[in-house]
């Protein structure tokens, strides 16, 4: 029989209280969600580490959020064409 496959909850287990075991699993499960490149627009993009992504496809690497490719405030800051 195979294993049941386990969310990313369990890896806080009692440590938290269920609100923030909740938040937790929201903001990693939106990590690991597959991003679009701003260069080739395929959906390779990873984290490589804390606010640097880069896509796994073209090479390309840029500045990002902590948790997500894309910010509010850098969407918002970023230039029109």
């Amino acid at each position: 029989m195979s294993k049941k496959k386990r969310g990313f909850g369990p890896k806080l287990r009692t440590r938290a209280g269920f609100s923030v075991r909740k938040r937790w699993i929201k903001i990693v499960s939106r990590m690991e969600a597959p991003h679009t490149c701003p260069s080739c627009m395929n959906q390779k993009v990873r984290r490589m580490s804390i606010g640097i992504w880069e896509c796994r496809k073209c090479g390309f690497q840029f500045a990002g959020g902590a948790y997500q490719p894309s910010t509010k405030i850098g969407q918002s800051s970023a230039r029109t064409e």
